[in-house]
């Protein structure tokens, strides 16, 4: 049987940009989804893992089923639809996957496992050639179509190419940066705050719905084709919650790339002051904290406790969608088992670690 591994991803900068065609930061990391594959010649898929029930699909049953939704089975059937659509070429196979990365953490475990199957059907069957921009499209739209959630496609871009990118997904822009923190001196972790994303993919929704409302006012689909400086003309109601989304979405579209500089020029203080605006940003004004739909304040707590510990030391942030999941924190490396040992007061043993950037 042959091997094959797809890294996970951290957001880095560019909270809730890309599904408006914005400007994100993101890096592939050391935590990975693997896989060991053969070819079989009953148009099956079967899929075996320890973390979920065996998946079966025919590879001509393509429709989606909404039953299916947030579960690992519709991005299989999502990307054999999507390279179907595409007139790629498609098979059954045989597999056993095994991961590292967190379920539920937000290092796009989904996207990571669509992409892993889009390679996999690229390795059998179509002589591995298709591109990785088409490898990312498949799995993105498995994710939107078939997995229910409406995600922008950075996740699956970086769990394709296996590097930290910038993206300007307006100007079509894929750019490699050299990112390694701990050339500054610097640690960067995730507190896993336990939450769960049951049940928040409407309030996932109404993110890109209230920015996308925005972008009508101006006759324009998606923000990023919005001036920003014609949006400020306005005078808005600032208690409007689309309005305040868009706001963010403004200044974070404009954050990423100085967050990008600070990266490329190892200024590890420039980027903590512009991630934690970004984090303030995303708690103020995007709202993707906590959510009306759940009494779970565990995300709320993590973020105020790191406040608490890393005010004047370093930056933390909500990672990657919100209303659950993780806390990301940057600080420097002398203070990070100081740090971990008090957030694990909170939310349990091995709830915090170090992430490293590839």
């Amino acid at each position: 049987m042959a091997t094959i591994r797809v890294p996970g991803r951290t957001e880095l900068a560019g909270n809730h940009t890309d599904h408006q065609n914005g400007r994100t930061l993101a890096s592939a990391i050391h935590l990975n989804i693997q896989a060991e594959y053969a070819e079989n010649a009953d148009e099956t898929i079967r899929i075996h893992s320890r973390n979920v029930d065996p998946i079966v699909i025919r590879t001509n049953q393509l429709s989606v089923r909404p039953a299916e939704f947030g579960k690992p089975v519709s991005l299989v059937r999502g990307v054999v639809s999507a390279f179907h659509e595409l007139g790629l070429k498609v098979g059954g196979f045989d597999a056993t996957v095994s991961s590292t990365i967190p379920i539920g953490a937000g290092l796009s475990s989904s996207a990571a496992f669509s992409v892993l199957i889009a390679r996999i059907l690229n390795r059998l069957y179509n002589e591995d050639k298709i591109e990785d921009i088409v490898l990312a499209r498949a799995a993105h739209t498995a994710e939107n179509v078939h997995f229910g959630k409406p995600c922008g496609i950075t996740s699956q871009l970086v769990c394709v190419y296996g590097h930290t990118l910038y993206l300007d997904l307006k100007e079509n822009t894929v750019e490699r940066i050299h990112a390694d923190f701990s050339e500054m001196g610097l640690t960067m972790c995730l507190t896993d705050t336990g939450g769960s994303h049951d049940g928040l993919n409407t309030s996932y929704a109404r993110i890109p719905a209230d920015m996308t409302y925005i972008a009508n006012l101006f006759d324009c689909g998606v923000l990023a084709d919005v001036d920003p400086a014609e949006f400020r003309s306005r005078g808005w109601d600032l208690s409007n919650r689309p309005v305040r989304r868009a706001m963010h979405f403004f200044d974070e579209n404009e954050r990423v790339p100085l967050m990008r500089d600070a990266l490329k020029n190892r200024n590890g203080e420039e980027y903590m002051r512009l991630m934690n605006e970004s984090g303030r940003s995303s708690e103020n004004l995007l709202n993707n904290i906590v959510t009306s739909s759940t009494d779970d304040t565990r995300l709320l707590e993590g973020l105020n406790r790191s406040a608490e510990l890393l005010s004047g030391k370093g930056a933390w942030r909500v990672h990657g969608g919100g209303f659950a999941g993780c806390v990301q924190a940057l600080m420097p490396s002398d203070y990070f088992p100081f740090y971990r040992a008090e957030m694990e007061k909170t939310f349990g043993a091995g709830s915090c670690f170090a992430i490293q950037l590839v």
